[in-house]
């Protein structure tokens, strides 16, 4: 009989395919005296073997949200962190100076763990038939699951490295030398349709989410397994990865023996595909946006009662779905977020990790989002100009000033603003005259009045509430508090950080904070007690919609597409109609109105305003990092300077720290490299079939 050692050993030959050699967990031994038929014959046994594979989706350099990482994905030209210094974090991060150890020289996390899962649940696959204490329908579920996650993990090494090797599933020799059974990269065609095959599998095998029971929230169902296909097929789709690649970023990623791993020619049907994948999953009814009702009471600064937005004549006319009459905006965006609601009670998540996020996950993004000195956060984690800019008036018209500072750049011909930012500061009058300046206190510029709901739940701009902190390090507290980043203030940035934890742009971020959050970092380090549980929104419903909204845009001809199960037969072209039914419940839901009919007709302006949307609905959960990229509109994007207040001013200078500034500690550079993830030397020196992303060196 074989030993459990035995699966362990064919563990490392199936990582060792890919070029990562030695990631034997030896610490993952249930007990060398047990067969691998006593594991899978075993209840508990079977399923502490899926749960590991789980447990890899949940490791640090496998997540979406987080506070940072060796791999700090989650931020790119709208979010920034500053710590130690700045000069081994994001400095490194954006200047191009990291290598294929990661920006911290660790080892090659994302490759290794993706692997490492991808074993795991491999492994769960061609034994989880012998265990006879499961129910068939149980086995069926399990296989879906172990589908849905072999998927997922080369799905984050697509994303990251582009073509990856691909392991066959069934047919391997393992007692063969390393360099017989190492695999080269596939092509990123062949990659896509993998990863899709497997979600076809798991879609087939998964119940719906009415199905789960509410202890399974991190469980896959059928319409995670859809809704990952649709995602997977729209980068598919995105000119980087369809034939639109820079010839450099092309040329260079060829395989020995000569074959291409990008496509060389532009196919518009993949768009009709991934409009297609997503419609499957807005069919099946499953899914819908959340928003909290209509609040008529007072409340207070931390639950404000709604402000309801201008009359559009459309929204303002009706109630949800079709309109915004009866909610509110503005707590309907947090709470998806902020811990308010639980996982279950979410009918936006499509999937999720839940808390299980490892050391740098949401919880502790917000313990370095809370205020620093009187806050007991660390107040490294700030906003761009840029990306403050993007947020809408409530009106639906740009901010003025919007991306002003990048007037004459190539790239922004169109979008920017040049009437002047708003003068003058809020004073109380004001706030009791005008309530719909928005949720706001006295003294705060008035280029922060009037603002869209995702604004307030997203910007902690200069004079922000916060809710409840601590006063001092005494840990006395106090309630709803403005903090204000004036130059050597006590409630902010402080002459005492500039060189550790500080905001640099002096607007900081309030996403995921929910009003109860407090912390004491400065006694004790990464002090969660009293942060709400979050959970991370790895694949929500507004996503899809948007994934459906981007991709009928592309389309100029007419496509017939099968349903995922063959059930029926899409009909994909660029209809207006359709497109709303993307963007308007979106808009819709975060209270500002539809986009006119001039801007449906016009595919330009609707490429402009979709992406837009991608970068204000989800900032900091991890897609704008690489959607820049996919869209190839990185160059652009990450080139040009960072800009924010102007921290050097006191509060005497008000108007001057309010004059956006260029923020010279916080360089960014694009460079051809930073297309895709490196691939680290240790893996092309073991599989001589691999070759390296363009722009980094291979070994000697």
């Amino acid at each position: 009989m074989k030993k459990i050692i035995a699966i362990l050993s064919f563990a490392a030959g199936l990582v060792s395919l890919t070029g990562c050699s030695d990631y034997l967990d030896s610490d993952y031994i249930f007990d060398e005296r047990m067969s691998i038929e006593d594991v899978f014959s075993d209840k508990d046994y079977t399923n502490e073997w899926l749960a590991r594979g789980y447990a890899f989706l949940s490791n640090g350099y496998l997540q979406d949200v987080s506070s940072k990482k060796f791999v700090p994905f989650n931020f790119a030209d709208d979010m920034y962190y500053w710590e130690d210094g700045g000069a081994d974090g994001y400095r490194k991060w954006k200047s191009g100076q990291y290598n294929e150890n990661g920006v911290y020289g660790s080892s090659q996390g994302i490759w290794q763990n993706a692997y490492k899962g991808i074993r795991q649940v491999s492994v769960f696959l061609n034994y989880i038939d012998m265990n006879k204490e499961f129910t068939p329908e149980e086995i069926t579920d399990f296989k879906g699951q172990a589908h849905f996650l072999r998927a997922y993990f080369y799905w984050l090494m697509l994303r990251a490295y582009g073509p990856i090797p691909l392991i066959p599933n069934e047919g391997i020799d393992y007692t063969k030398e390393y360099a017989e059974i190492a695999y080269p990269r596939g092509s990123y065609d062949e990659c896509v349709e993998y990863i899709t095959g497997e979600l076809l599998m798991a879609a087939n095998a998964l119940p719906s989410s009415y199905q789960r029971a509410v202890q399974d929230i991190n469980r896959p169902t059928k319409g995670a397994a859809l809704a990952l296909r649709a995602k997977v097929l729209l980068y598919a789709a995105s000119p980087l990865f369809n034939g639109k690649a820079p010839e450099m970023v092309a040329s260079a990623l060829v395989n020995k023996d000569g074959k291409r791993l990008l496509p060389a020619t532009y196919d518009e049907s993949k768009w009709a595909k991934a409009a297609a994948a997503a419609k499957d999953v807005m069919d099946l009814g499953e899914y819908h946006l959340h928003v909290a009702n209509y609040n008529a009471n007072i409340g207070d600064v931390a639950y404000p009662h709604t402000i309801t937005p201008p009359v559009d004549n459309d929204f303002s006319e009706q109630d949800w779905p079709n309109g915004w009459r009866n909610i509110d905006p503005f707590q309907s965006y947090r709470e998806l977020f902020d811990g308010s609601i639980i996982a279950s009670n979410n009918e936006e998540l499509i999937f999720t990790r839940g808390t299980n996020q490892g050391s740098e996950g949401v919880g502790v993004m917000v313990l370095h989002q809370l205020p620093r000195s009187g806050g007991g956060g660390y107040g490294s984690h700030g906003m761009t100009q840029k990306q403050c800019d993007a947020y809408y008036m409530n009106d639906g018209t740009d901010c003025p000033g919007m991306n002003s500072m990048y007037q004459g750049y190539a790239g922004y011909e169109g979008r920017y603003n040049t009437e002047p930012r708003p003068a003058g500061y809020v004073t109380a009058t004001e706030l009791a005259q005008y309530p719909e300046l928005g949720p706001i206190g006295t003294d705060v510029s008035k280029q922060y009045v009037r603002r869209e709901p995702r604004f307030y739940v997203s910007v902690a701009y200069n004079g922000s509430t916060w809710h409840l902190l601590n006063a001092s390090l005494d840990a006395s507290e106090a309630k709803n508090i403005p903090i204000f980043y004036y130059r050597g203030g006590y409630k902010g940035y402080n002459n005492g950080y500039t060189s550790g934890y500080s905001l640099q742009t002096g607007i900081g971020v309030k996403k995921y904070v929910h009003p109860d959050d407090i912390s004491n970092t400065e006694k004790t380090a990464y002090d969660q007690s009293r942060i709400e549980k979050k959970v991370d929104p790895a694949i929500r419903y507004a996503e899809i919609l948007l994934i459906y909204a981007e991709a009928l845009n592309e389309l100029t001809g007419t496509y017939e597409i099968p349903s995922w199960d063959g059930s029926k037969t899409h009909t994909v072209s660029r209809d207006a109609n359709e497109m709303k039914k993307g963007i308007r419940p979106i808009r819709c839901r975060a209270g500002v109105p539809d986009y006119s009919m001039d801007v449906y007709s016009n595919q330009d302006q609707f490429r402009i305003k979709v992406k837009r949307e991608w970068q204000i609905e989800f900032f900091a959960e991890g897609h704008r990092y690489f959607d820049l990229r996919r869209w190839m509109d990185a160059p652009v994007e990450e080139a040009v300077p960072v800009y924010g207040c102007n921290m050097l001013a006191s509060e005497a200078m008000k108007d001057q720290f309010h004059t956006p500034s260029m923020t010279t500690t916080l360089p960014t550079i694009f460079a051809n490299k930073m297309w895709l993830w490196p691939i680290n030397h240790s893996e092309l020196k073991h599989n001589e079939n691999l070759v390296q992303n363009p722009g980094w060196t291979n070994p000697e």
